[in-house]
């Protein structure tokens, strides 16, 4: 409140004090001064009460103006973090895009299901053994249990579309094979090549190391008949077989059994898949 407002509110408070004092005769001329005075009462107040409302209007404007300013702030940031968010995903997009197309994907995000199976494909196409899934893993560095879906995706794919090739598992190991129905058309064309053949003698041994093994060179001699140590010699140079150990009896003599190349020559997954005694005598008999 103004300094010129507290001393008229003062002169007018002390007029009224003096109005009060008047005697019952003057009443009359003391109402007509009341009502004049509580007019000018409620003048000043108005007069206040205008004074206090412009204020706040002022106050509420400045306050009006600081929550504006804050929120095209965090509007500015909010554009900014957008605009961020649209080059981030841009850029996702295009290598996207870039990338094969593919159903799945692997738990690492490294490579998708296609590429893991064209890289098992050259891996066990280069290879000249058996390709087993650790080692896979251990060339890619993928979980063993990803590489062993990709290669049964690989071998199921090879094997339904009947091409010339299958892809099958051998010796612990994964190896492309020719089929079975081309076999014929391979033979006529290998009789055109030299070839490594076994010798009937060499067949012989390494049927009964094969069914018999781990076996000692004079059981293979009390089943044969026959010295083998000439037949046993080439089979260690052809790899078909390998020495297991020495048995514990007299002498101490060699055991021999068949290697991982026999398994590969003869595509067999493991000892298992040999055709039984049983086989062999049905098939002597005619049956």
């Amino acid at each position: 409140m103004s300094k010129i407002t507290e001393d008229k509110l003062t002169e007018d408070v002390t007029s009224f004090a003096a109005s009060e004092a008047v005697s019952p005769g003057d009443e009359r001329g003391s109402s007509g001064e009341i009502d004049s005075h509580e007019r000018g009462f409620a003048g000043l107040r108005e007069a206040e009460e205008s004074n206090s409302v412009e204020a706040e209007l002022e106050n509420g404007n400045d306050v009006d103006e600081e929550e504006q300013e804050v929120v095209i702030y965090d509007a500015d940031a909010e554009d900014a973090a957008e605009e961020a968010e649209r080059l981030r995903i841009g850029v996702y997009a295009e290598s996207e895009s870039d990338a094969p197309e593919d159903d799945t994907v692997a738990p690492g995000g490294v490579r998708d299901m296609a590429q893991m199976m064209a890289i098992i494909e050259s891996l066990v196409f280069v290879s000249e053994d058996p390709l087993p899934v650790k080692t896979l893993a251990e060339v890619l560095g993928e979980e063993r249990g990803w590489v062993t879906t990709a290669v049964e995706e690989l071998a199921k794919e090879f094997n339904e579309r009947n091409g010339g090739l299958m892809l099958r598992e051998v010796a612990g190991g994964w190896q492309f094979a020719t089929r079975p129905e081309h076999h014929e058309h391979i033979r006529v064309f290998l009789k055109s090549r030299p070839s490594a053949k076994l010798s009937l003698a060499a067949l012989e041994t390494l049927a009964v190391i094969a069914y018999k093994q781990p076996i000692t060179v004079p059981e293979i001699l009390e089943i044969r008949g026959v010295q083998s140590s000439s037949a046993i010699k080439t089979l260690l140079d052809k790899r078909l077989i390998a020495a297991k150990g020495r048995k514990e009896t007299v002498g101490r003599p060699m055991m021999y059994g068949t290697s991982k190349e026999f398994l590969m020559q003869f595509a067999l997954k493991d000892l298992s898949e040999l055709p039984s005694i049983e086989d062999f005598e049905d098939l002597a008999a005619g049956t």
